[in-house]
């Protein structure tokens, strides 16, 4: 098994339940973890036989510029369309940080975690 990893990969997006949320946007911080077994021998050096990354970042830029009320929205979306376009990956892990949630105290970020 082999799992690629993109980790705090930072966007801003208009993602929220508020309308001044989505009016306003907020930076966040998506990482993605993709486990799979190569689709052939990895000694072949080929990109067909593994998950490209590049492709992965981007699907996720691709959903976070999507507006959304809810952040497992956004999620669920980067975790279903890298399991269509690599349909050999065995588990999907998708988190979004919102950063600097609109809260009355201090909160660094909310953050949600979808596994498929």
């Amino acid at each position: 098994m082999i799992t690629i990893s993109l980790h705090g990969a930072e966007f801003f997006g208009f993602h929220g339940y508020y309308p001044e949320e989505q009016k306003l946007g907020c930076r966040f911080i998506v990482d993605v973890d993709v486990s799979f077994e190569p689709l052939n021998d990895l000694k072949d050096d080929k990109l067909s036989n593994t998950v490209d990354y590049e492709q992965v970042y981007h699907i996720m830029e691709a959903e976070m510029k999507k507006t959304s009320k809810l952040i497992e929205t956004v999620a669920q979306a980067i975790a279903d369309e890298i399991k269509a376009r690599f349909s050999f990956a065995r588990t999907i892990r998708v988190s979004v940080k919102k950063l600097d949630p609109p809260l009355k105290g201090k909160v660094d970020y909310s953050n949600i975690v979808i596994t498929i």
